[in-house]
Parts: C-alpha cells; sequence; structure tokens
C-alpha cells in the first residue's frame, strides 16, 4: 500500500498547534497526539495503523501532493 509511505511535514506558526493521529478500520479512534510550539517541525507518516492526521490551529503542512496553509 503506497500511503503507508506518505510522509507529511508540519510546521507551527503558533503555539499550541495539536497534532493528532487518527486509527484505520471500522472504529476511527485518536491513536496519538503531539503539542506543537510555533516554529517546531514534526514530521508524520502514514501507517498501517494510521489513515488520517489532524491538524488543529496556524500550521504549513507540506505533502508529496503540495503544501497546505491552516487557518484558525
Amino acid at each position: 500500500m503506497s500511503q503507508a509511505n506518505d510522509y507529511i511535514v508540519i510546521k507551527a506558526k503558533e503555539d499550541g498547534v495539536n497534532v493528532i493521529g487518527l486509527t484505520r478500520g471500522t472504529d476511527t479512534r485518536f491513536h496519538h497526539s503531539e503539542k506543537l510550539d510555533r516554529n517546531e517541525v514534526m514530521i508524520a507518516q502514514f501507517t498501517e495503523h494510521t489513515s488520517a492526521i489532524k491538524v488543529r490551529g496556524k500550521a504549513t503542512i507540506q505533502t508529496a501532493h503540495g503544501n497546505i496553509e491552516s487557518d484558525q
């Protein structure tokens, strides 16, 4: 499965940006959470257990498909 190898880069543009990993399967659940401060960078990967990544707060998100600026 190619998406299991996909990485995304998240750079916080403010303190307190939440990055939340969501599980795969019939019941989607939170399985991991990180809080980033301004200018911190996190590199996340989709895996056999992670089907989605949720970002709350102002951040730049870089993917193989392009860059996204989240708004608060």
